[in-house]
């Protein structure tokens, strides 16, 4: 009894450390992604307050609650089930002008209506209500149906679309691109956010009981307030 009750043990023990052996290169190929993505998110927000195509976007990122940065939106065709791609949710503190974050989200729709011959485009997405930001929290948001979109165009100015939940700017090879988003769906990526804080964790513990951070984010939030009008 004893010899099958240890090799019972031993095939529980070598199967668990096999589980475990094997999602390592797994989460060391999501933390890349993840500390990738964070960099390029913050080339992406140096991109946009440099554009003379966005002279507006500083003071319209100084009043908003959040911002969700996705440095490469992909053409239904260069990704599996549409176009789509990865980005971060970084949020403001009103009082200090700081930011907090990242955590990470996916944003997915059958098209974007790219303009002919364009492949991809950069993406930011200004964050202005409360119940935008709470839904980021806890579920899926589908933009133009669980909550309001404006696209953002030339001379709208900063405070014209403070009464949607968000704004989005886009940019194809540095230009103007004006990207349709209704019908998108914003969803939280959990194996980035778990890689990249080393444990799982939600983005309400991230972004509003600031319960981890990372020193790998820094140049995205100083690149952020630096932006900020």
């Amino acid at each position: 009894m004893n010899t099958t009750r240890r090799n019972f043990s031993f095939a529980v023990g070598t199967l668990t450390l096999a589980a475990v052996l094997g999602s390592l290169p797994a989460r060391a190929a999501d933390d890349a992604d993840a500390k990738a993505l964070v960099q390029k998110a913050q080339a992406t927000v140096n991109a946009f307050s440099k554009s003379k195509d966005f002279t507006e976007f500083g003071a319209a990122l100084g009043k908003a609650r959040g911002v969700l940065i996705f440095p490469q939106i992909l053409k239904a065709g260069f990704v599996l089930g549409g176009s789509g791609g990865s980005g971060v949710l970084m949020v403001r503190d009103e009082k200090t002008g700081s930011w907090s974050g990242p955590a990470f989200y996916t944003m997915g729709s059958a098209s974007f209506g790219f303009q002919a011959g364009a492949s991809s485009a950069e993406m930011v997405m200004l964050v202005h209500s409360q119940k935008a930001l709470d839904s980021l929290y806890t579920s899926k948001v589908k933009l133009g149906g669980d909550a309001s979109v404006a696209v953002w165009k030339s001379g709208m100015g900063a405070s014209a679309a403070l009464n949607t939940d968000f704004v989005a700017f886009s940019m194809v090879k540095g230009a103007f691109a004006g990207l349709a988003v209704d019908g998108s769906v914003i969803d939280v990526r959990d194996s980035l956010n778990a890689a990249y804080y080393g444990k799982p964790v939600t983005p309400l513990e991230i972004l509003a009981k600031h319960e981890v951070s990372s020193p790998a984010s820094a140049g995205l939030r100083a690149a952020l307030k630096k932006a900020a009008k």
